[in-house]
């Protein structure tokens, strides 16, 4: 196609998801000269990175990576930001898109200080998804300390109630304003890149497992929680039947990852995120024991390698070869005992724990609501990306399950594409 036959392009990229590869696409194009436009869901940026007490490679916690990132947004003009943003639908050609969004009603606006008045005047209490419903929050809440951007929120569950007119009178300075309501804008863009992340998968489906029936049975990403220092329990693990500290823990891994049944890939962070796991406890329960049960370990790289080469020198650290088969509480004690096959010997092994982790896989966003545009998705729901086709692209793990690391890279490699639509001739 000649350049006489081609639109002119809109010199906008629109960035659908705030997480750690939508944050990066976003800077690495706005800093070489692109206006962006920067759209999240929730009240806050930070995806599921926010929600980690540590990430490879240095295990550093999230606030050593995000503030850095929330910094040049905050200082970069042309990156304009819009939490409890969804897109409604996406209309054009590479080059020239008309991307609708609904804006949803925050109920404070940029006079908030943070004060946390309109919190301590809140009685209502609402499960904390951002704690994945290990604790509750107040309806006014601030998402978490250095959320941004840095304001508080009403929960739409409290509107219309005397909550919501006790945190108004509360504040001093005039930000809640419960008369907001949602509304819908449509942004002119070149190119759109899709940094629509992962959820991690419903281990209430996994029946064998007993998710939601044992009281000491969590997830990965609920571990983190517990570990992380604002999280439910200030940072100590515990368990929570009676909230002590366990004196034993189960990993299962690919919970139901690698099963035809649920997820049938692997979700490739799951295993180094647990042996990362074994590293809290043994942190803060120096004297737990910490079976490992797996199909095989994938450890990718050679950083990678060396740090599962370290856990198995642990000698509180057990490996056990073998898919869990099922799990069984005791009503008394509440201990889990896990059944499995011994894939090395072949005979049955039962171990009984305080406290089991099921090392639930990552299911894109996607994979449960298609996003309102022309894509191609995978048979798991990851976006495909058409090279040839141009002008909308997927970045992180919307495209692949991927680690920090990788996410970043690929995010970096998607802005470029990106801006590759906006300057063709």
């Amino acid at each position: 196609m000649t350049s006489e036959n081609k639109a002119p392009a809109s010199g906008s990229i629109v960035v659908v998801g705030g997480g750690i590869s939508g944050l990066t696409t976003a800077l690495e194009a706005a800093e070489v000269g692109y206006d962006v436009y920067l759209l999240e869901k929730n009240p806050y940026l930070g995806g599921r990175v926010a929600q980690l007490n540590q990430y490879f490679p240095k295990l550093c916690p999230p606030t050593c990576g995000l503030e850095i990132n929330f910094r040049r947004i905050k200082d970069n003009p042309r990156i304009k930001v819009f939490t409890l943003a969804e897109v409604e639908k996406v209309a054009g050609t590479p080059g020239n898109y008309d991307v609708t969004i609904k804006l949803n009603p925050r109920y404070v606006n940029e006079k908030c200080t943070c004060c946390g008045a309109c919190a301590d005047a809140c009685e209502t209490e609402i499960s904390d998804d951002y704690n994945f419903g290990m604790t509750t929050r107040k309806g006014a809440y601030l998402p978490f300390e250095m959320a941004f951007p840095s304001r508080y929120v009403l929960s739409p569950q409290i509107i219309g109630t005397e909550d919501a007119q006790k945190a108004k009178a509360a504040c001093k300075y005039d930000a809640i304003d419960l008369e907001m309501q949602a509304k819908s804008m449509t942004i002119q863009a070149g190119a759109i890149v899709w940094a629509t992340g992962w959820e991690p998968y419903d281990a209430t489906k996994i029946d064998n497992l007993g998710f939601g029936q044992y009281d000491n049975i969590i997830t990965n990403m609920m571990m983190e929680r517990l570990a992380a220092p604002n999280g439910p329990t200030k940072g100590k693990i515990l368990r929570p039947s009676d909230s002590k500290e366990p004196q034993s823990v189960a990993f299962v891994q690919c919970a139901g990852s690698r099963d035809e049944n649920h997820l049938p890939y692997c979700s490739y962070i799951c295993c180094m995120a647990s042996l990362k796991q074994a590293t809290y406890i043994r942190e803060r329960c120096p004297d737990a024991a910490i079976y490992i049960f797996y199909i095989d370990l994938r450890a990718p790289g050679d950083r990678y390698e060396k740090f599962y080469k370290k856990i198995k020198e642990d000698k509180k650290v057990f490996f056990v070869k073998g898919k869990v088969a099922e799990v069984m509480e005791d009503s008394a004690t509440k201990q889990v005992t896990v059944v499995a096959e011994n894939a090395v010997t072949g005979e049955k092994t039962r171990q009984t724990v305080d406290l089991v982790v099921l090392a639930t896989g990552m299911q894109p966003t996607a994979a449960k609501v298609k996003l309102p545009a022309d894509l191609k998705y995978n048979a798991d729901g990851f976006i495909l990306n058409d090279y040839e086709k141009g002008g909308m692209f997927a970045a992180g793990c919307a495209n692949k399950p991927a680690d920090v690391v990788s996410s970043n890279q690929n995010a970096t490699g998607m802005a470029l594409k990106a801006i590759q639509t906006l300057a063709r001739k």
